[in-house]
């Protein structure tokens, strides 16, 4: 299928929370998810809006021969799929440079770029090419895992970034942000854990690189209004969801891209965003 989203790590905004897939268990194939939220869930920050910018969600890149989760982009495809984005006019920013570009209505050509997870593949592979196209990139890292690995999954065990790779890539122009504090399913913690989670994150990856970070992603994607909320209240200038049929700065949508998203699937993707949101990119 062209559109979609890996099953299994990442959810809807509103859902409940779907555990990541055991060992062994059957890989799914990438489907568009196919529920939206219930009304009351939809809790938009800043009033109406159509206009959602293209944000692009990539984990890791390197190897593929053993990736259940489907989260690995190889260096040749990901080289590839930076040469489409520039071939097509766009720039990939990160984040922070994208919202200060929606604030002044200078969106046009700019494409979010995200990675979730901060694996230490970001910083030896991604950054080099992001440079050599003029882009850079937001990472999002999970704070109590730095200089770790993936504790979290029940698949190969990938290392993550040490706090001299993160200062590295901040001082190529990459934007740090944060992924929580343990990588743990947000709408599972009670107040406490949440708040500990979202401001403690914060704090750790301040200390390390020497400047506020100011933006979010939920972990697996599982995300509802609670979550939602406490993000806002705890000074997140955004949010990184995944899916969302409204427009909310502390949740927004992003397009999952794999390894198998070569120019027409990326085409395709591009165009069903402007369907959905009715805007140009």
């Amino acid at each position: 299928m062209i559109q979609g989203q890996p099953v299994g790590r990442e959810q809807q905004v509103g859902q409940q929370p779907v555990r990541p897939r055991r060992s062994g268990e059957q890989q799914p194939q990438e489907r568009q998810p196919a529920e939206r939220q219930p009304e009351e869930q939809r809790r938009p920050a800043d009033g109406p809006r159509t206009r959602m910018p293209w944000i692009l969600m990539y984990h890791s890149v390197g190897r593929t021969d053993d990736d259940p989760h489907l989260i690995t982009v190889s260096p040749a495809q990901f080289t590839r799929q930076m040469r489409w984005l520039k071939s097509r006019g766009l720039r990939g920013v990160s984040m922070r440079e994208l919202r200060r570009a929606e604030n002044g209505g200078r969106l046009r050509g700019l494409v979010g770029l995200t990675f979730d997870d901060g694996y230490a593949d970001f910083a030896v592979r991604a950054v080099p090419t992001l440079l050599r196209f003029g882009f850079t990139a937001t990472v999002f890292v999970v704070a109590e895992r730095i200089g770790s690995y993936n504790t979290w999954d029940e698949g190969p065990c990938k290392p993550l970034m040490t706090a001299d790779q993160i200062c590295q890539v901040r001082a190529m122009g990459m934007e740090v942000a944060s992924h929580g504090l343990r990588h743990v399913s947000l709408p599972d913690t009670d107040d406490d854990e949440l708040c500990t989670e979202l401001r403690r994150s914060r704090a750790l990856l301040e200390e390390v690189i020497e400047e506020p970070v100011t933006g979010f992603a939920y972990p697996y994607g599982h995300v509802g209004p609670r979550e939602i909320d406490a993000v806002r209240a705890a000074g997140y200038d955004y949010g990184c969801a995944i899916w969302s049929d409204t427009y909310d700065v502390h949740a927004l949508a992003r397009t999952y891209i794999g390894e198998r998203d070569g120019g027409l699937r990326m085409r395709v993707k591009v165009v069903r965003h402007q369907l959905r949101w009715r805007t140009r990119i």
